[in-house]
C-alpha cells in the first residue's frame, strides 16, 4: 500500500508541476482585423502585448527648435560642404546635432569628424554619412510612392546606433567537400526567413539582383518555364522575410484565394512592389559603391558592405515607427533644395511606365507605376 501511495503521490506531483508549467505558457490574446470580404482570408492577426512592447521601444529624440532660414549659406561659411550647403548656418548646425542624436548619441560628433578639422574627410564615417544624406533625399523625393509624406530620416533605420540593427551580408559559399554536398542555401533553420528551412539568402537574388519573383508560372511546360519548386522556395523565403519584417500575415498584401492575382490583392501590394525596387536601388547605387570606403572590419565575410532589406526600416512593424512623420521637423531631407514644409506635402510625380507582365503580372499596369530598371547583374538562384 505504501508503494501505491508513493506512486499516486508522484503522479499527483507530476500533474501539479505540469499545471504550473503550462500556466506559465502564454496564450496570446490576438487581435484580428478583417481587411477584406469574409471567406477570403483577408485578416491580419497581431498580438497586442508584442505591439505594446514595440511601441515602448521607440524613443525618437525630441526635435530641436526650428531656426530661421536667414544669413549666409553653410557652404559659404564652412569648408568642404558638399551636401546641404544651401541651408543657412543655423539650419545646417541644427541638422548636424540632430544626426548625432539619431546615429551616434554616445560617440558624439567625433564619430564622423576630427574635432580640430571638421572639413577633413579622413574619417571614413563622414564620407559614408554624406552619401547616406544623398540617399535619404533620394528616397524622400523619388520614392514617395512607398514612403509617402511620412518620409524617412537617419533615425528610421539607425535608432540611435551607428549601424542599423537589421542589415545583411552575402552568405559564404556553403559547398561542402564531404558526401553531404551542397545544401543549396537551405535545409537549415534560417532566421532571415522566419526560422523556416527555406533558402536563407533571398536578398542577393531579389534585393540586390533583379531575379524574377514568382511562385508559379504563367505558361505550361515546356515553354521555358523556370518556376520550379526550388525557385518558388526562394520566393517564399523573401515573402517570409517581408512578413516577419512588417509583423503581418501574407494577407496584408495578398488574397489567399489567389496570391498571384493583382486585381484581388490588397492596395498594400503596390507600395510593396515599389519597395523592392527602392531597396535594390539603395543597395546598388548607394551602399555597394562604398565597399572601398569601409574598413575591413566593417565588411562581411565575403568582403561586401552591409546592405538593407525590409527589416532595416520596418523592424517588425507594418509602418516604420508606426507611421510617425519623420520629415515634418526636417524638410531639408525631403530633397535637394527643399527647405520648407511644403516640400514634404507634395509627392514628386513618378513616371508612369508599363510593367513587364512577364516579370510581374498586373491586372491594371497603370495602377503600378514602374521605376526605370536598374543596370545590374542578375543573381540567379539555384534551379532544379
Amino acid at each position: 500500500m505504501s508503494t501505491l501511495r508513493a506512486v499516486r503521490a508522484a503522479q499527483g506531483l507530476s500533474i501539479a508541476l505540469m499545471v504550473v508549467a503550462l500556466a506559465g505558457c502564454e496564450i496570446p490574446a490576438t487581435q484580428k482585423d478583417q481587411s477584406g470580404y469574409r471567406g477570403t482570408g483577408l485578416v491580419n492577426v497581431q498580438n497586442p502585448r508584442i505591439v505594446a512592447e514595440q511601441r515602448a521601444a521607440i524613443k525618437i529624440p525630441a526635435a530641436l527648435p526650428r531656426v530661421p532660414s536667414v544669413g549666409p549659406p553653410a557652404s559659404a561659411v564652412y569648408q568642404n560642404v558638399q551636401v546641404l550647403g544651401d541651408l543657412s548656418v543655423g539650419e545646417f548646425a541644427r541638422l548636424m546635432v540632430s544626426i548625432t542624436a539619431w546615429v551616434s548619441p554616445e560617440q558624439g560628433c567625433n564619430y564622423c569628424h576630427i574635432s580640430d578639422n571638421l572639413a577633413s574627410d579622413a574619417v571614413y564615417t563622414k564620407v559614408v554619412a554624406r552619401r547616406m544624406l544623398q540617399m535619404t533625399q533620394q528616397i524622400n523625393s523619388e520614392w514617395n510612392v512607398h514612403v509617402a509624406a511620412t518620409g524617412v530620416n537617419c533615425y528610421t533605420c539607425h535608432r540611435g546606433q551607428p549601424v542599423p540593427g537589421q542589415v545583411w551580408f552575402k552568405e559564404v559559399d556553403n559547398v561542402r567537400s564531404s558526401f553531404a554536398g551542397n545544401r543549396a542555401g537551405q535545409n537549415m533553420v534560417g532566421t532571415a526567413v522566419g526560422t523556416a528551412s527555406l533558402p536563407s539568402d533571398p536578398f542577393s537574388a531579389f534585393l540586390e539582383g533583379s531575379t524574377e519573383i514568382r511562385g508559379m508560372s504563367t505558361t505550361a511546360l515546356p515553354t521555358g518555364n523556370r518556376a520550379s519548386i526550388k525557385q518558388a522556395e526562394w520566393t517564399f523565403g523573401l515573402m517570409m522575410h517581408m512578413s516577419t519584417s512588417l509583423g503581418v500575415n501574407c494577407t496584408y498584401c495578398h488574397n489567399s484565394r489567389s496570391f498571384n492575382e493583382w486585381d484581388e490583392s490588397r492596395a498594400q501590394r503596390t507600395p510593396a512592389w515599389h519597395a523592392i525596387r527602392m531597396v535594390r536601388e539603395i543597395n546598388n547605387d548607394y551602399l555597394n559603391p562604398l565597399v572601398g570606403v569601409f574598413p575591413t572590419n566593417r565588411l562581411g565575410p565575403s568582403g561586401d558592405v552591409a546592405k538593407v532589406n525590409c527589416g532595416t526600416c520596418h523592424q517588425g512593424v507594418y509602418k516604420p515607427l508606426f507611421g510617425t512623420p519623420m520629415l515634418v521637423d526636417h524638410p531639408e531631407l525631403a530633397g535637394p533644395g527643399a527647405t520648407s514644409s511644403a516640400a514634404i506635402n507634395t509627392p514628386s510625380p513618378v513616371p508612369a511606365q508599363s510593367v513587364d507582365p512577364a516579370a510581374e503580372p498586373a491586372a491594371d499596369p497603370a495602377a503600378i507605376p514602374a521605376v526605370e530598371p536598374l543596370p545590374q547583374p542578375v543573381v540567379e538562384p539555384p534551379v532544379s
